[in-house]
């Protein structure tokens, strides 16, 4: 936590400990998204349920300052079209980085490091268009951006990771919901490998430990879940309509864990039955206990 943040929770803090509820709507609604571990919004467009799940956290300007660099991590890993459920919905990251440049950012970059060919995954896909129409600097990759970085985590010691991560104010994890043949779901805490240079097929002997120590590594400051359509067989990239199932869901929090456990909820699993989930939980990461966690769900 920077100054700014410990003196903004120490300010919130106090004024709940003195300010009688109801005198001062807007601390009101700060106290109460304070409180608030997870937010889930149901309902279409989905741009109208990616704001409500946000403004049930307190608003993007709890997590974006003026003048912020922003990066917004979505997953656009395939060249896949958005009714496939291989990318993150289009809808979704427009209406993030709206809120981002609403709250003050002065930029907002969008990337990825897709399987498939870059140029046809960032068209297909629809968000290259979405998120520029929208705001963003949508760029491609640039090899010679990838930095050796010391990582040490339990599993990842170093790796070649995207500088632009790190050179951010802020940084704003943004996938989607889907299967994987290897570590059952790909939701928030794998979708840091697309910030991965190198052969990243390598970490997959051990993939939950290590997508943790990313996630560990990272520090989003938030993580938005599109569940809108989900891919429940044959992904990561999937490629049959009858493999998708819409939900009209975003899910958000401030707790990588908390939000994948969640998202692995949807696909009928429990929390602890995902990889990542468990370590990144007994690392402290975030919590995977949902029946403890204050949930708000919103219907638009």
């Amino acid at each position: 936590m920077n100054r700014r943040d410990f003196l903004k929770s120490a300010m919130i803090g106090g004024a709940a400990l003195t300010v009688p509820m109801g005198l001062d709507p807007i601390l009101t609604a700060l106290v109460a998204a304070e409180k608030t571990d997870l937010a889930v919004a149901s309902g279409t467009p989905p741009d109208k349920i990616t704001r409500a799940a946000i403004d049930a956290l307190g608003g993007m300007k709890r997590f974006v300052s003026r003048g912020d660099v922003v990066v917004v991590k979505p997953n656009i890993g395939w060249d896949r079209t958005p009714e496939y459920a291989a990318n993150t919905n289009p809808d979704v990251v427009a209406a993030v980085v709206r809120l981002c440049l609403e709250a003050g950012a002065k930029t907002v970059k969008v990337f990825d490091h897709p399987v498939s060919n870059p140029r046809r995954a960032y068209k297909q896909s629809g968000i290259a268009d979405a998120a520029a129409a929208a705001g963003a600097a949508v760029s491609f990759i640039d090899d010679r951006k990838f930095k050796d970085m010391q990582i040490n985590g339990h599993s990842l010691k170093s790796w070649p990771l995207y500088t632009e991560v790190f050179e951010a104010d802020k940084v704003i994890n943004v996938p989607i919901a889907k299967t994987h043949g290897l570590s059952k779901l790909t939701l928030g805490m794998k979708n840091w490998m697309g910030v991965m240079g190198g052969s990243r097929g390598r970490i997959h002997q051990r993939v939950n430990e290590s997508i943790v120590d990313l996630a560990i590594f990272i520090k989003p400051v938030l993580t938005i879940l599109d569940a809108v359509r989900i891919l429940t067989d044959n992904g990561p990239q999937g490629g049959n309509l009858t493999d998708v199932k819409q939900l009209n869901m975003v899910i958000a929090g401030t707790d990588a864990v908390a939000v994948d456990a969640f998202g692995a909820t949807l696909f009928g699993m429990k929390p602890a039955e995902l990889g990542c989930v468990r370590i990144g939980h007994q690392l402290k990461l975030g919590s995977m206990d949902l029946e403890k966690m204050k949930i708000k769900r919103i219907t638009v």
